[in-house]
């Protein structure tokens, strides 16, 4: 366990998380190096070693600094980017090149000119346009590069509506009208300027039910065998996404197999049927690594007490610095950290110091009874916390710490107010 209480203080990885506040300041982003690596080892014994050929590419935008780019380059991991400040930040890792895969859907010249003058190892192709986009900038630079079509197998998952991404009515992916694909998987196969390797998906994110991988598996496998019968071509790499559930409060977590194993098997069981080498197999998961690997300390301050309705209290962070439970009505838990063996008896609405109503962290929660001044832990908020932070009402980003079995080191710095406005300009008319 990560989590532990000793003394009446939680402990987070061996770190008393008041010390951490203390230390580093409020609001704070921790980071447990021990549970990031247990799920880089669950996912080497259950796909890596279990299975050949497979590799495992962790989605950089769950979270993504130069720290983490190195972490997971140093477990051995494969690294998947969308934008071309994640793969800039890769590039300043010195992660290896041929180990990063660009995904993404409105990729721009620059950022794909980046990645093909790096050297990336994969661009999984989102769109019809982008095939031509690739091909003019590798005819400029004298290079190929390797591809894969990012398909939407129009199934409907059981998640928020934001989070699913594998329906026909997507911005994700290239749809499977016959008019539509066969042209485009054509057009790579003929290409002299990318050496096309099959075809990826991803059906959504925060899933607890196998089936939509499944039923997308089975579209995907009728797509390559289509292939196969219509262009002669062997497909070589098949990418099944991720978005396997992690636990924020009761959730059940799944282990990886549960996703893994039955599509490994249908997947090697139609290669042997058609008499052919099973391509490749990467798996993408990102919040599955760094969610619960992940908490958010504050100091608590205001308490408003509104008799017969809600009691509200305040922390130094809020929407700015976790945006998914207004975005998208994520759900968390949390303790007071220096309260954390005292009896929960008080039901209160953890709310945030933005100028929003909506800027709730955590609504109707028992904790032990707060004070001004406490240190509050929310758990689970290693995904897409720090990732889709912002300055809004120019409140600045929190500094982002590792912890490892009671030592603590700072990976990302506090954003001061002086870094906050670098780049504003005051024009002469207003000088």
């Amino acid at each position: 366990m990560i989590n532990e209480v000793k003394n009446g203080i939680l402990y987070f990885d061996g770190c008393d998380t008041v010390e951490l506040a203390q230390k580093y300041g409020t609001p704070l982003y921790v980071f447990s190096e021990t549970d990031i690596v247990n799920r880089f080892n669950e996912l080497k014994k259950c796909f890596i070693e279990r299975y050949e050929n497979t590799r495992v590419a962790y989605a950089a935008k769950a979270f993504c600094t130069i720290a983490m780019c190195k972490l997971a380059a140093r477990e051995g991991m494969c690294i998947d980017v969308v934008s071309g400040g994640e793969l800039y930040t890769a590039i300043q890792a010195k992660f290896p090149p041929e180990k990063i895969e660009f995904n993404g859907n409105n990729k721009q010249a620059d950022e794909l000119a980046m990645a093909i003058d790096y050297g990336i190892g994969r661009i999984i192709i989102d769109g019809l346009q982008e095939l031509s986009l690739i091909e003019s900038i590798c005819k400029e630079k004298g290079k190929k590069v390797q591809v894969l079509y990012r398909i939407t197998p129009g199934v409907k998952s059981d998640s928020h509506d934001y989070i699913v991404t594998g329906k026909k009515d997507s911005k994700f992916g290239i749809p499977l009208d016959e008019h539509v694909i066969f042209p485009a998987v054509e057009a790579a196969i003929q290409s002299e300027y990318v050496d096309f390797l099959g075809f990826h998906f991803h059906v959504g994110s925060q899933l607890f039910d196998n089936t939509s991988h499944l039923q997308a598996l089975e579209i995907v496998l009728f797509l390559i065998n289509s292939v196969k019968e219509r262009f002669h071509y062997d497909v070589t790499e098949l990418n099944i996404g991720g978005g396997f559930g992690v636990t924020y409060t009761s959730e059940e977590r799944k282990p990886f197999e549960y996703f893994l194993d039955p599509m490994m098997h249908r997947i090697e069981e139609f290669f042997s049927h058609l008499g052919i080498k099973r391509p490749a197999v990467v798996i993408e998961p990102g919040r599955s690594i760094v969610a619960e690997a992940g908490l958010s300390l504050y100091t608590i301050g205001s308490i408003k007490d509104i008799e017969g309705v809600r009691k509200y209290v305040s922390i130094d962070g809020g929407m700015t610095d976790n945006i998914r439970p207004a975005l998208y009505q994520a759900v968390y838990a949390g303790i007071v950290a220096n309260k954390a063996d005292q009896p929960k008896n008080d039901k209160v609405t953890i709310c945030g110091k933005c100028c929003e109503s909506g800027d709730i962290l955590i609504r109707d929660i028992d904790i032990a009874e707060p004070a001004s001044g406490d240190i509050f832990a929310i758990f689970s908020t290693g995904a897409y916390g720090f990732s889709m932070a912002s300055n809004y009402n120019k409140n600045a980003i929190p500094a982002v710490v590792l912890v490892k079995e009671g030592c603590d080191e700072l990976i990302v710095k506090r954003q001061s107010y002086e870094h906050m406005l670098q780049n504003e300009l005051v024009p002469e008319s207003l000088k």
